[in-house]
């Protein structure tokens, strides 16, 4: 039968944090914006130990300060189409098992915590147009685009409810952070993680887990 299957997008099918690395161009690309993150240090710097998201989601404000939704969809886009150009960014055998759930009719969503428009641009350059997509979003303030919705945690459990998906058979993750996304699947996987991280997850979930090496 047809199963409903789950991916986490940064750590398990690209190396790293996509969105990061959209938002770290943009700072390289403007001394503007390097500039204006300088009065906001201080403020980071205080907020971090309280929550993480609050000066994450502070300089995400600042590196699209002045950017209208066309705008962004378009900066998006060209990200999209340069970086699946660059050698070693996307994990081979992640795609490969995509795309073998793909063919065996297995329903395939990916949740992530990367921004809907970058996300959906990569799957789209990668060829994976019509792969179901549940992902952070953004919308447009009087200075720019402003966070709208993050999706990590137990985010993602509101983001699957949302869309109609009450369970799923299998997940792949890299993060303990998708413990919540992981739990409920009849199978959890987890993608090139340590034997510590591991055993950590299958203390958590309370049974075995599938460890898988991705490269």
């Amino acid at each position: 039968m047809p199963r409903t299957v789950l991916f986490d997008f940064d750590g398990v099918l690209f190396r790293g944090d996509s969105f990061g690395v959209f938002m770290r161009e943009r700072f390289g690309q403007s001394l503007f914006r390097r500039l204006m993150l300088v009065p906001a240090l201080p403020w980071m710097l205080v907020t971090w130990p309280i929550s993480w998201r609050l000066p994450i989601r502070t300089a995400v404000h600042i590196g699209l300060l002045g950017l209208s939704e066309r705008r962004y969809t378009e900066a998006a886009a060209a990200f999209a189409a340069s970086l699946v150009r660059r050698p070693g960014q996307f994990s081979r055998d992640g795609l490969h098992a995509l795309r073998r759930h793909q063919a065996a009719g297995d329903r395939v969503i990916v949740v992530t915590g990367c921004e809907q428009t970058v996300v959906r641009g990569i799957l789209d350059q990668l060829g994976l147009d019509e792969l179901e997509v549940l992902a952070s979003e953004l919308k447009p303030g009087l200075l720019g685009m402003r966070v709208k919705f993050h999706n990590v945690g137990r985010r993602k459990l509101v983001k699957l409810k949302a869309a109609g998906v009450v369970e799923w058979q299998l997940a792949y993750s890299d993060s303990l952070q998708d413990i919540p996304m992981l739990k409920p699947a009849t199978e959890a996987v987890l993608v090139n993680g340590t034997p510590k991280v591991c055993k950590r997850l299958e203390k958590v979930l309370g049974r075995t887990i599938t460890r898988v090496d991705w490269f």
